[in-house]
């Protein structure tokens, strides 16, 4: 009984790392985002931004909370940029965010 007990203990430890980690990817996501995007819409603090962007993921499951942020300020500066290609970045960006957590 206490194998399938370690192997229970194994499982939900993985899971909560593997959670953990794609919390921290997407919050790094977030953050690259938020320093492309200022410079696109004449916004100076690129960091100030980048919080922005962190904390408009928090309001709901999933990736469209940040979407619509992006899109928004993207469209009120008057920016052309498809939503393809908005949501492309976000693909890429999180790609690049899991390697940069890889590397460390």
């Amino acid at each position: 009984m206490s194998g399938l007990t370690d192997r229970e203990k194994a499982f939900e430890e993985k899971f909560a790392h593997d959670e953990a980690l794609q919390f921290k990817a997407e919050a790094r996501r977030n953050k690259l985002l938020g320093i492309w995007v200022p410079g696109m819409i004449g916004k100076d603090d690129a960091e100030a931004y980048a919080r922005e962007v962190i904390e408009a993921d928090l309001s709901e499951a999933g990736d469209e909370d940040l979407f619509r942020k992006l899109r928004g300020d993207l469209d009120a500066a008057g920016v052309s940029v498809s939503d393809t290609e908005l949501r492309t970045r976000m693909v890429d960006f999180l790609g690049e965010a899991i390697d940069q957590l890889s590397a460390n």
